[in-house]
């Protein structure tokens, strides 16, 4: 009688746990994906709010700073408006691109990838965010350039006493706003392609720079870098004319080393193992 007793009340017990753990959690279920504007949000905090980001946005701020005063030293800071744009742009055309390197190869570096695209599958959807916050991040950083020279060309009237020039062509300021951006499509393009953090910020310096370099020293190399070199192809804008010729030049250079590098890296995202 003890025996039964004693089984009898265990298998209600064993009876309600079972059925406890394959209860359905409560609460709704959710209905779509992470929203872009999220995934957005969270690409561009990769970007300026990690130590690496935020350490190299301050170098490139003390390069602009160093610059600015020696233009506003220099002959008495008797510089157009020009060279002072000249002074921001550079540095930001530089280095910015950077950023957006580290901001794609820290998934694969620092083995965040794995948490990235298990809360978003879908890694078109994240490389586009990415894509479109880098791009975010030039477009503001043209404009704090552009600010940047504007505020020291006015000091050095107002503090210096000399004459302004405000002179600017409308297709320079286009083309400096280009350099910054392009830079940036670039940089995301080699970080797509090698995922790894040095060799893509050593692609990206050394290799157009040595297909620079050897279109000007090959002379059978010379006719195709007028094409593809997209250091030449953007030199046109910065003198405020191109013709037909040059822009199409410039559209080659381009394809090949902005959207080709974007649209194969895209592709291998899509496929690269992450471990």
């Amino acid at each position: 009688m003890t025996t039964t007793a004693t089984t009898a009340t265990t298998t209600p017990r064993t009876t309600t746990t079972v059925d406890r753990r394959l209860a359905p959690i409560p609460g709704d279920r959710p209905t779509r994906g992470v929203p872009f504007h999220r995934l957005l949000r969270v690409e561009l905090r990769k970007m300026l709010d990690t130590r690496a980001g935020r350490w190299l946005l301050i170098g490139i701020g003390v390069v602009i700073a160093g610059v600015l005063t020696i233009l506003f030293v220099q002959d008495g800071g008797e510089h157009p408006l020009g060279d002072y744009l000249q002074a921001t742009f550079m540095p930001m055309a530089i280095l910015l691109p950077i950023v957006g390197i580290l901001a794609v190869t820290s998934e694969w570096s620092q083995r965040t990838g794995l948490v990235t695209f298990t809360l978003e599958p879908r890694r078109l959807r994240v490389t586009w965010a990415k894509v479109t916050a880098a791009l975010a991040v030039g477009v503001a950083a043209v404009a704090v350039s552009y600010t940047l020279g504007v505020a020291a060309h006015a000091a050095a009237i107002a503090f210096r006493g000399v004459e302004g020039d405000w002179t600017m062509d409308g297709l320079a300021l286009t083309g400096a706003a280009g350099y910054v951006l392009l830079g940036m499509g670039q940089g995301l393009g080699f970080a797509m392609l090698l995922r790894n953090t040095p060799a893509a910020i050593v692609t990206y310096f050394v290799l157009p720079t040595a297909w620079t370099i050897l279109g000007g020293l090959v002379s059978w190399v010379e006719s195709a870098a007028e094409w593809l070199d997209l250091n030449r192809t953007m030199e046109p804008l910065f003198t405020g004319s191109l013709t037909t010729e040059q822009w199409a030049q410039l559209g080659a250079s381009v394809g090949v080393w902005v959207v080709l590098p974007l649209a194969v890296g895209m592709w291998l995202l899509t496929r690269a193992e992450v471990k």
